[in-house]
């Protein structure tokens, strides 16, 4: 779930979602407009990437959990590591 495996391919991995999320955080955004970008996030194999929401609050989650991003006034933002 966290790293690619046998049966989960490795654009659906969290970290490589993460990667694309984090990407995406030039400034700080809200969860919806961040969402919404990363929907429309194409990769090099398919028209459109397959994340459903859930994957994308585990992604949040788990960048969370390693210290590189977090909230600020209701947006979320990288940390300064």
């Amino acid at each position: 779930m966290i790293l690619p495996t046998k049966h989960l391919r490795s654009e659906r991995a969290l970290l490589t979602i993460g990667a694309e999320v984090l990407k995406l955080l030039t400034e700080p955004k809200t969860v919806s407009h961040l969402w919404d970008e990363l929907r429309h996030v194409t990769d090099e194999h398919s028209s459109t990437r397959i994340v459903n929401y859930n994957w994308f609050v585990l992604t949040l989650d788990l960048l969370y959990m390693l210290g590189t991003v977090e909230m600020d006034h209701d947006r979320i933002r990288r940390t300064n590591q």
